[in-house]
């Protein structure tokens, strides 16, 4: 372990994880990878390599064939904000039913996020993508995260909005560890203390 992570804190443990959607063709095989407090890691490759896969495969929506997948407190953001919310219940609700928090202690992400408070009591199919998607991070950050696992997070927002939300989540970094899935490597470089590119097998 080099020195200067022996005081951080493990958030994200994976070891030697095998992974495939067919026996004959891999994604994954003895994929290992550490994310500690403080860290933001980029996860890097092209459409199909396997980045969401591995999303799911951390949020245990999927079950490597071998290996081992330990993380802290977990709050995600998934790429397709849409099918991440249910269509009939308000946003401020779905909150609810992760996170302990009321709408006053969540003002300070609500103007960072630069939305509107009166957003959040609707359903998802009256926001735009990028409305929806900024409700996703506001989601994920009610849950007190020691990792944030974001995937395409930002994909959905404008430039100006974009920089704005990733500011918001590289000075969190003193609470949580954030692993970056993206298909924009500019961002990553930008962002990332580490990047992992995955190749498509």
């Amino acid at each position: 372990m080099e020195t200067d992570k022996l005081d951080k804190e493990l958030v994200l443990n994976i070891q030697n994880i095998t992974f495939g959607y067919k026996k004959d063709k891999l994604i994954y095989k003895d994929f290992s990878l550490k994310v500690y407090k403080g860290e933001c890691i980029g996860i890097v490759g092209a459409s199909g390599s396997g980045k969401s896969t591995l999303f799911e495969l951390i949020a245990h929506n999927l079950k490597p064939k071998n290996g081992k997948i330990e993380h802290k407190q977990l709050g995600w953001v998934f790429q397709d904000p849409y099918s991440s919310f249910h269509p009939s219940y308000k946003i401020i609700d779905q909150i609810k039913d992760v996170s302990n928090k009321e709408l006053k202690d969540l003002k300070v992400f609500i103007k960072r996020l630069n939305l509107k408070e009166e957003l959040l009591c609707k359903l998802p199919f009256e926001l735009s993508g990028g409305e929806l998607q900024r409700c996703s991070i506001l989601r994920a950050l009610s849950m007190d995260p020691d990792l944030l696992l974001c995937d395409e997070a930002t994909s959905a927002l404008d430039n100006i909005t974009q920089l704005e939300t990733m500011k918001l989540l590289i000075g969190l970094l003193d609470k949580v560890g954030i692993l970056l899935i993206t298909h924009d490597l500019d961002l990553a470089k930008w962002a990332c203390d580490q990047i992992i590119e995955i190749k498509r097998t």
